[in-house]
């Protein structure tokens, strides 16, 4: 099937574009979007996935403004073109590749709506690649590439206008095959994922560092890149020799307290990036592990659903909440930034002293 996509010199395969190089049913497509305030008052994200090889496409928006967290869902049947980037209300647009984004919120009822613009800082970072495979299958075989973002534009939440000109935060994206969907059945297979992700603005520079790690601490994916604000866009960005990180949880969950994140540059000099956590955001509302509204279900042909809870009422010891990005302070020296501290902590990591599927910190 031709698409206009296949008048771009853009094609992997011998297929038109609208059939991607895998059968693999949990290959995706997707985009992710911050922003916060410099204060860490208000944060907000945006996803947008495409599923082609389970004929869904999905979005969802959030906003965390005065202690909730107003959440927007929305999944449609997916296009046959896949430079059709709308799902019900939430719309995603190329301004210019590489430098500008745009993501409108059309008003609808569940209290949340926006139109704002993301234009790089700083260049874009293409992460190392993922593979992991266990017990013979495919678990992630991926690519990422993230960028540190400015922010303008403006925000409705619940009848209030928010001015987000200013803000700062970071995009992402990201293609090729994870877990998404329902699960595909078949003989179980032993699930423990560790995963740290942390991009950070300040005023001069931005950085990023993440990790992943087996259940006894050894690395299977690693980054961490030193970044200079205002640089082209295929600029020069420094790669950090080595990474590393010290987590203090808080009691009864599996989320950071304080963390420390360090980067060894080439020289040998060696940043540390202390982050205090604010508040933590529910990666739940992006359909992170959402029963309903999970990556790649299907939920109807053109479905729009909404919800929103108090921050201080949710259990952070719950499944569903263990996947977050907490709204950090930053410190570097006498540099003072934000940024996010994403965490997914499941299974045995005896680094952290958890040995089961769920225990929490004492």
């Amino acid at each position: 099937m031709l698409t206009a996509a296949d008048d771009y010199p853009v094609h992997q395969t011998a297929d038109p574009i609208a059939a991607v190089g895998t059968s693999d049913r949990n290959f995706y497509d997707r985009y992710f979007f911050n922003g916060y305030a410099r204060d860490g008052s208000v944060y907000f994200a945006a996803a947008m996935g495409q599923y082609p090889n389970r004929g869904v496409m999905d979005a969802a928006f959030n906003v965390v403004h005065r202690g909730r967290q107003y959440v927007l869902h929305a999944s449609r049947r997916a296009p046959a073109d896949r430079m059709e980037t709308v799902v019900g209300p939430i719309r995603v647009e190329v301004v210019k590749a590489l430098e500008q984004l745009r993501v409108v919120v059309e008003p609808n009822a569940w209290e949340i709506s926006g139109d704002v613009r993301f234009t790089a800082r700083a260049p874009v970072l293409e992460e190392p690649h993922f593979h992991r495979r266990i017990d013979g299958r495919v678990l992630m075989d991926a690519t990422r590439l993230t960028q540190h973002v400015t922010v303008e534009g403006t925000l409705v939440v619940a009848g209030e206008t928010i001015r987000v000109d200013g803000f700062w935060g970071s995009r992402d994206r990201s293609w090729g095959v994870r877990p998404v969907g329902e699960p595909a059945g078949g003989a179980p297979v032993p699930f423990q994922f560790f995963w740290l992700w942390s991009p950070v603005n300040f005023e001069d520079l931005c950085t990023h560092f993440d990790v992943n790690e087996d259940g006894e601490g050894e690395r299977w994916h690693e980054a961490g890149m030193i970044i200079p604000v205002g640089g082209p866009v295929g600029g020069a960005v420094e790669h950090a020799r080595a990474v590393d990180y010290r987590l203090e949880y808080k009691s009864g969950t599996r989320h950071a307290r304080h963390a420390v994140v360090t980067l060894r540059r080439k020289s040998g000099e060696t940043l540390a990036i202390d982050l205090r956590p604010l508040y933590d955001f529910s990666m739940i509302g992006l359909g992170y592990q959402h029963p309903q509204w999970g990556h790649g279900m299907y939920v109807g042909d053109a479905d729009v659903g909404g919800e929103s809870w108090a921050l201080a009422d949710v259990n952070p010891a719950l499944p569903l909440h263990l996947h977050i990005q907490a709204v950090c302070e930053a410190t570097l020296g006498t540099r003072r930034g934000i940024g996010i501290l994403e965490q997914l902590v499941i299974g045995p990591h005896r680094p952290s002293g958890f040995a089961d599927l769920l225990d929490l910190a004492r």
